[in-house]
């Protein structure tokens, strides 16, 4: 079989990183190599706040036929560590091999809402072998979110449904969407402020990072092993940054930048996206592909057939803008297109799914002249329809079988609740969401089509709604000198976090070692063997890659022969798959299946 994963020497990126050698960890047959200089401490703050509190015992039980799970009351405020508490709920898969166990590997889907637990119970279907024969892997739900106590903004589902009414489209267009949106995200940054706020305030990064220390101590770990991805990786920054002493490994994908994440006294007046710059990720991810499409032709890419992708997807774009598409009674609108295409950029075999939506909506949409013309656009509008309603019928099986476990009538959902209680809390927002029609335009000129879509996540997040802070928030400085290095993966193609967060955060953290990957989808972990390698080995044995290393992604868009692909639609990603357009089966040919599934399908928004 080909290896699609290659290493290729980039000066530019080599001079970025400093070449350094780590002390090789858990392995004794490693080769022995310089030890890090000794980096900075914890502060007498932190350490007052987290060593404090008494390790807990973890009552462990068994669960889910294959791991372990336990809940554990950790301090609400951590300056008063004998006050108020909250719940967090935790889960491990033990090593496989015990005789060759080196500690506990904690990791983090992202987000934020994104359940630790939930991540770990799946650690087989995405972790290597050696990292699962070596390593407890550990998950927690983050306070707030998932298992454990749940941050809640209105005092029921109904209130909070009637609140959210204006939500309910992938992103506002035009000024009336526009006006209730603003309307239920005002509502809904108000509702965390007063009905959640016990908890919301106490939701930081900063917090949950507390508490991951307090649990690494309750595992029995001396030091911090760690895997991030997504928000992760900001979760892992924060540690890095408060703890810079307490690390054995810290291994984060799809990087976003702290700094930007929690705003300056310059960038406070900027939405959120505007620093992160998500939206322009998305739209490089999208343009290339289209590109590439082009360059394949009709034979490979069937959206080719109807001339250049690029233009003819903005042609589509305005068709929808005018008049959204009637699918056999389904109302596609424009803001669904870019919903639908950013869902698919997530994914490495995303492409394919693209090519079959824009071609499907192209033929649906084109005026018909002749009956053969009509016949192909009704044939175009039934299977389009057929998947949307596939996934739709999904996604309410996955609600249903949800309200069944809960065994309730009407079950809160607070995913949005607790994405926003660490966005909105964590960092420097625009004062006015009266403002965001105006910033979200500005920025959909510089990165077309994804700019509203990324930039109206955080209106919720508007000085005017969202009044709870958390005091003891964390707001750097994310410069610290750590005692092992942290190695940042970034993907050139990533939509949700871009691949300049990760050169810029690389340059942060002093020793740190930045890993870049000419990969698709969010993030490269599991769907690049080069960067897989690479981190199972630095996890497992503290050995970095070189500094300038570059991978490639085992799929590439449109190649006739790739070396891997992957099962987008298989058992392993259904809880993210489900929601995904084109989930239904094909009767054209789907990309060959790999054994390994990558992580960013267990992801949240980033």
């Amino acid at each position: 079989m080909r290896l699609r994963s290659s290493i290729l020497a980039v000066g530019a990126a080599a001079a970025l990183v400093p070449a350094l050698a780590v002390t090789a960890l858990a392995d004794p047959g490693a080769p022995a190599v310089r030890a890090a200089p000794a980096g900075d401490t914890t502060s007498p703050a932190e350490k007052k706040r987290v060593d404090g509190v008494p390790t807990p015992k973890l009552g462990w039980y068994p669960c889910y036929g294959t791991a372990e799970c336990a809940t554990v009351r950790l301090p609400l405020d951590y300056d008063d560590p004998k006050g108020a508490t909250t719940e967090v709920a935790v889960l491990r898969v033990k090593a496989r091999d015990a005789k060759k166990r080196v500690g506990s590997l904690f990791v983090n889907p992202g987000g934020p809402g994104g359940q630790g637990t939930g991540m770990a119970l799946q650690a087989p279907d995405f972790l290597g072998p050696d990292v699962l024969d070596r390593f407890d892997v550990v998950g927690f739900d983050p306070r707030g979110i998932g298992f454990s106590d749940n941050v809640a903004c209105f005092k029921s589902t109904k209130e909070q449904a009637l609140a959210l009414t204006g939500l309910d489209v992938a992103f506002p267009v035009g000024a009336k969407q526009e006006a209730a949106y603003i309307k239920s995200a005002t509502a809904l940054g108000k509702g965390c402020s007063t009905t959640g706020k016990k908890l919301a305030g106490a939701m930081s990064t900063a917090d949950v990072a507390r508490d991951m220390d307090v649990l690494r101590r309750a595992v029995g770990d001396k030091k911090l092993t760690y895997l991030g991805f997504s928000y992760g990786s900001a979760l892992g920054q924060y540690y890095a940054n408060m703890f810079p002493d307490r690390m054995r490994a810290v291994a984060v994908d799809g990087i976003i930048n702290p700094v930007s994440w929690t705003g300056t006294k310059k960038t406070q007046d900027q939405i959120l996206d505007d620093r992160l710059r998500s939206a322009d990720g998305a739209y490089k991810a999208l343009r290339e592909i289209l590109v590439r499409c082009g360059k394949a032709g009709k034979e490979a890419c069937a959206f080719a057939e109807f001339g250049d992708p690029v233009k003819n997807f903005g042609v589509l774009a305005e068709r929808l803008k005018a008049k959204p598409a009637d699918i056999d009674g389904l109302k596609v609108t424009y803001a669904d297109l870019v919903a639908f295409m950013l869902g698919e950029l997530y994914s490495p075999g995303g492409y394919f799914f693209i090519d079959l939506i824009l071609t499907d909506l192209w033929k649906a949409t084109s005026p018909a002249s002749s009956a053969a013309q009509k016949a192909e656009a009704a044939s175009a509008r039934k299977a389009l329809a057929a998947r949307i309603a596939e996934r739709r019928a999904k996604v309410q099986q996955q609600q249903d079988a949800a309200e069944k476990v809960l065994a309730k009538d009407f079950p809160y959902d607070n995913w949005l609740d607790a994405f926003s209680s660490v966005v909105c809390t964590d960092g420097l927002h625009p004062k006015k969401a009266g403002n965001w029609p105006a910033l979200t335009a500005a920025s959909d000129k510089r990165a077309p089509y994804f700019g509203r879509a990324w930039g109206w996540s955080s209106v919720q997040c508007a000085g005017d709604s969202w009044t709870v802070r958390d005091e003891d928030a964390y707001t750097g400085p994310f410069n610290r000198r750590t005692n092992a290095p942290v190695l940042f993966v970034g993907n050139y193609y990533d939509p949700a976090t871009n691949y300049n967060d990760a050169v810029s955060s690389s340059k942060l953290l002093p020793g740190s070692r930045l890993l870049s990957s000419n990969s698709w989808g969010h993030t490269a972990y599991g769907s690049s063997t080069c960067v897989t390698g690479a981190v199972d080995d630095y996890l497992v044995r503290g050995a970095l890659p070189p500094a300038g290393t570059v991978c490639v992604g085992d799929i590439q868009p449109f190649e006739p022969e790739p070396a891997l692909a992957l099962d987008t639609r298989g058992a392993a990603d259904a809880s993210a798959m489900a929601t995904r357009p084109g989930a239904a089966g094909q009767g054209t040919e789907l990309p060959p299946v790999a054994t390994r599934v990558p992580p960013s399908i267990l992801l949240g928004t980033r």
